[in-house]
């Protein structure tokens, strides 16, 4: 049996890029509300749509360039996001108003959803079919520790540095992801390059209906992962667990590089249940476990239940959701699951905002528990039940 190679030139370059966009993303993502607030004499709620603005720019560049990709080209449209990604990054040291700061952080958001759904695309591309599993697995690790290690850089920074010191930072990364980017080579694509069907506006043009399925399950874990990212540091507070919560989401990025190499391969050989239904079950648990925390160890095993099931999930979810669809159609499907991750985790705090007042954060997060069980329904009617014939499909 065949077992083409994975680490290719082409690959470590894509993931290295798709590391340093994504860790600009997280890097400023701690800092611009208490930014925002300092510098600009922002109310909270400003300071919140300052932050949160981002995500509704990176769905409009996501639904936008999903259409046009395969048009423009993968290689090319990766370079104009990475380009204007830069040149939305040097705006911030550009002190105007705060009407100013909301439009650029739009931008960005916007520049980033090009770059960061050109990049994605383009690893689907190259990694070998036998092993895609194996392969959205380990690229997804740049969004793991861009994740992790972003949070922690902009915290640092902003207690012992200026923001014009973290802004320009990012420029560097945002020049040295343009220049790696340079050497990696896109196999083309034979796809039509008919001009009509940039005519007139279709569902179908934005959204790959074969992913959808899979998207919505994602949808529905990005939006009860985001609970943990939006009320962790207000949770631990309330539990004096501040010094324990800054440890989470490295105990988190801990349980999921050790994991990769293991559900990735799982995937590719036995089929995605094997990795899908015990990611939901320690997804689960991990809520479980954080919605009655006594301690810091509760805290951080609870990270690391989360890390095993959430983490897998996401990957294992994006890798399902190209392996539906033909090659010709992988940037489109890519593009409909970053909308539906991305529609769910920026919906998440607006929503269970409204819920706050009513309940305590230990009750949100036990029902997030029944929310992911529920969404193990979901999946094995949606694609669960239809696995095991895939893969046989697949195999004659």
């Amino acid at each position: 049996m065949s077992h083409p190679k994975l680490w290719t030139k082409d690959f470590i370059i894509i993931s290295c890029v798709k590391f340093f966009i994504s860790l600009v993303f997280y890097l400023l993502i701690v800092i611009m509300s208490v930014y925002a607030v300092d510098e600009y004499q922002a109310s909270l709620s400003q300071a919140g749509l300052v932050a949160g603005i981002f995500i509704l720019g990176t769905l409009a560049g996501r639904i936008i360039i999903s259409r046009y990709i395969d048009l423009i080209g993968r290689r090319k449209t990766l370079f104009i996001g990475l380009i204007s990604n830069l040149f939305t990054t040097a705006l911030y040291l550009i002190q105007y108003d705060i009407n100013f700061l909301l439009v650029n952080r739009f931008l960005h958001g916007f520049t980033y959803g090009i770059s960061s759904s050109a990049a994605s695309i383009i690893a689907a591309q190259i990694i070998p079919e036998t092993r895609k599993g194996e392969g959205i697995a380990y690229f997804s690790l740049s969004t793991i520790l861009s994740a992790a290690i972003g949070p922690f850089i902009g915290t640092f920074m902003s207690q012992k540095t200026s923001f014009e010191m973290i802004f320009g930072l990012c420029i560097v990364q945002g020049i040295i992801c343009l220049l790696i980017a340079l050497f990696v080579y896109v196999p083309s694509l034979e796809i039509p390059k008919d001009k009509s069907i940039i005519k007139g506006f279709k569902l179908s043009d934005f959204i790959d209906s074969n992913a959808v399925p899979i998207s919505v399950v994602t949808l529905i874990l990005g939006f009860c992962y985001s609970s943990i990212f939006t009320f962790i540091n207000l949770y631990a507070l309330e539990n004096n667990l501040v010094n324990s919560a800054s440890f989470f989401f490295l105990i988190y990025s801990i349980a999921i590089l050790i994991s990769r190499p293991f559900t990735g391969p799982l995937m590719d050989v036995k089929g995605a249940n094997y990795v899908m239904y015990p990611g939901f079950i320690l997804f689960m648990l991990g809520m479980v476990l954080l919605s009655s925390v006594h301690n810091g160890y509760m805290l951080l095993i609870s990270s690391f239940l989360i890390g095993l099931g959430f983490g897998n999930l996401q990957s294992c979810s994006q890798a399902l959701t190209i392996k539906v669809v033909p090659q010709q159609r992988v940037g489109l499907a890519t593009s409909t699951y970053f909308i539906f991750l991305e529609f769910g985790t920026g919906s998440s705090p607006f929503l269970l905002g409204l819920l706050i007042p009513f309940i305590s954060y230990s009750e949100l997060y036990a029902i997030i528990s029944v929310v992911v069980l529920l969404c193990f329904v979901i999946y094995y009617f949606v694609h669960g039940r239809k696995e095991g014939s895939r893969l046989k499909a697949t195999a004659k």
